[in-house]
């Protein structure tokens, strides 16, 4: 005969067994050490701490969430700061950033990547020959530049090679500092300008970008590639961004070599400001307008001097990074 159930059978839960509330308070972890991002890699980030330079490695903390940690990021971290073999601290906090440097995949791809933090200087790397330098690149690159709000830097090298005087002139314009490197002569010039400061290094491969960076921080052993006699083009040999430390103090952040340099994130209202005597003659502009010709009121403002005696070049050069904007292409 198949049992009967009675109020034995029936469990009731001990209401003294509460679950706890979720709080919407994050942690403050105000012990937290400050220290920067130097490298990135697979969910594991080497951190140096800023008050006695320990180097670690850190996971991000979970309150963090999906928020993105970059090179040149200060965060706080907490946990096991000691720098032992196989310890690990953890990233509590992202500090706010003074600049992001992005790029998107293509120009008609919104989604924006942000390849930096905090830097103070794009240093531009090309090579005055083997291979030839691309303007094209370059333009973009100084996009990149006026929309961070960094200090955009050319750094040619080989001009043993050739003396890269026209590609001088055609940046003087610009208003784009331009240092020359070779392989007979010492970086001095360029050591003094980068030391104290943080610059992130942006090259196309075989450029010469890890030989420089060999010859400013000796220890750092980045690996040399060699340039395709029949491309021109140069293997990737930088293949993740990493902080290193100058000498004499500041930071250099070297990043993989690039072959395209995506622009579908930036406002082309950005670069108009960068050109402060060009701006105000914009407001005679047709709404809309893309300050390139037939249409701009910026050709008769430059006419009537409105832009004082260098003028026109200033609006070539506009219209030169304007027409970067709307071209993949960086030959």
């Amino acid at each position: 005969m198949p049992r009967e159930y009675t109020e034995e059978d029936v469990r009731v839960r001990p209401q003294g067994r509460k679950s706890r509330p979720r709080s919407k308070d994050r942690p403050e972890h105000r012990d937290a050490r400050p220290g920067l991002v130097l490298t990135v890699d697979r969910g594991r980030f080497r951190v140096v701490l800023a008050d006695d330079g320990t180097r670690i490695t850190a996971v991000r903390a979970r309150e963090l969430g999906r928020r993105g940690i970059v090179v040149g990021d200060r965060v706080g971290v907490s946990g096991d700061t000691s720098g032992t073999p196989g310890s690990l601290a953890r990233i509590v906090r992202v500090d706010k950033r003074s600049t992001a440097l992005r790029r998107t995949p293509d120009d008609d791809d919104a989604t924006e990547r942000i390849v930096v933090a905090n830097a103070e200087i794009l240093g531009v790397v090309v090579a005055a020959a083997d291979p030839a330098p691309r303007e094209r690149f370059i333009d973009r690159c100084l996009v990149a530049a006026l929309d961070a709000g960094l200090e955009p830097l050319l750094i040619v090298t080989k001009t043993d090679l050739d003396s890269a005087d026209d590609l001088a002139a055609g940046y003087r314009a610009l208003g784009m500092r331009l240092v020359r490197t070779s392989s007979k002569k010492p970086v001095t010039e360029l050591k003094d300008l980068l030391t104290n400061r943080t610059t992130v290094l942006i090259g196309q491969s075989g450029v010469g970008k890890s030989t420089l960076v060999n010859r400013l921080v000796p220890e750092a052993d980045r690996e040399i590639g060699a340039v395709n006699e029949v491309t021109g083009r140069g293997r990737h040999t930088s293949t993740s961004a990493v902080g290193l430390s100058l000498p004499g103090g500041g930071w250099i952040i070297d990043t993989p070599g690039l072959r395209s340099f995506g622009l579908g994130h930036i406002d082309p209202g950005k670069i108009l400001e960068a050109f402060g005597e060009l701006a105000d003659g914009a407001a005679g502009c047709p709404r809309g307008c893309d300050h390139l010709p037939p249409h701009c009121a910026l050709d008769d403002w430059v006419a009537s001097g409105g832009a004082g005696p260098a003028g026109e070049a200033r609006l070539e050069s506009l219209r030169r990074l304007l027409r970067s904007l709307s071209s993949q292409e960086i030959n």
